[in-house]
């Protein structure tokens, strides 16, 4: 049953505007907020300093990496405010928060030393802190199969669309953890035959595949909410937030074949070309929709006092 006026279930958990607040989520809004501030402070960094994009040593890694774990961080934060309050919750927010932080701390200093932050066993100091982040990464994984699971086992006081956009972003999101581990082993076995860690057959792109879908926890809400601020009903919401999550699926199958068929992230052959086309389409629909309704609302109007 629902509420009279509202579109959640009566036995929901109550919802505040202001989930940074939420204890729980505290120390993943505070890592969230440092990483995405060193990733950005690394822009300037390259700024100043120069050097290619592209690279084992190169300052992309500490902005990517920094701003990826920031909204990752807060997204986590985020969910986590959805949940019924469970023991242990401030540890495993706490632990999560420290292990994000850690490990982009440890990419960072290996690209201050000058030296590859991943698949480099050049010296035991870089075998110790690329393992390290391997172990804190897997952390990180686990805990997010946590909170996947949770969204579907426990009542998140979100409207269905929204509540939708939560449950699809955090199963991306944990895939693309799998992903990311199965890059790590792949790269591993690679450098132990010598071949390059990351290049899978002529010229396929193992972290394509783990990223291409790794913010769907970013994006997928952002429908969801954007289509609510428009004033679409919630059946509407939800229609938009399906149709970008069917996106988002096409678009984790379509760089993961091309990826396993060798080829790089773009190429046009066919029938992926149209696996990519139907993704970029489904995605960019409903976020076109929402957006442009947005900017076509009439400003609220002012107090008589204000």
């Amino acid at each position: 049953m629902q509420d009279a006026g509202t579109d959640m279930p009566r036995n929901a958990v109550p919802v505040s505007a202001a989930w940074w607040r939420d204890r729980r989520g505290r120390p993943l809004v505070f890592a969230g907020l440092l990483l995405t501030l060193s990733g950005l402070t690394h822009v300037l960094v390259w700024w100043i300093d120069g050097g290619p994009w592209e690279g084992p040593v190169t300052w992309r890694k500490p902005i990517l990496f920094g701003i990826s774990g920031g909204v990752t961080a807060l997204s986590a934060g985020w969910a986590l405010a959805r949940f019924p309050a469970r023991r242990g919750d401030l540890l495993l927010a706490w632990s999560t928060a420290v292990a994000l932080t850690v490990e982009v701390g440890l990419i960072d200093l290996q690209r201050w030393r000058g030296v590859a932050s991943h698949f480099n066993r050049s010296t035991p100091l870089d075998s110790v802190l690329y393992d390290a982040m391997g172990v804190l990464i897997l952390w990180v994984t686990l805990v997010v199969g946590d909170f996947m699971v949770r969204s579907f086992r426990q009542p998140s006081g979100l409207p269905a669309d929204m509540r939708l956009a939560l449950q699809a972003g955090l199963v991306t999101l944990f895939w693309s953890c799998l992903l990311g581990i199965w890059a790590s082993v792949y790269g591993e076995r690679q450098m132990m035959v010598g071949q390059p860690p990351e290049r899978l057959g002529a010229a396929g792109v193992p972290k394509f595949a783990h990223g291409a879908v790794i913010h769907a926890l970013q994006w997928l809400p952002l429908v969801a909410w954007a289509a609510k601020r428009v004033g679409f009903e919630e059946r509407r919401r939800l229609w938009l937030v399906w149709m970008a999550t069917l996106g988002t699926v096409l678009l984790s199958a379509y760089s993961l074949l091309q990826t396993l068929a060798g080829r790089p992230r773009v190429d046009g052959s066919w029938p992926l070309a149209s696996v990519l086309a139907a993704a970029v389409t489904l995605l960019l629909v409903p976020m076109a929709v929402a957006l442009m309704g947005l900017a076509a609302r009439p400003p609220r109007p002012t107090s008589a006092g204000g």
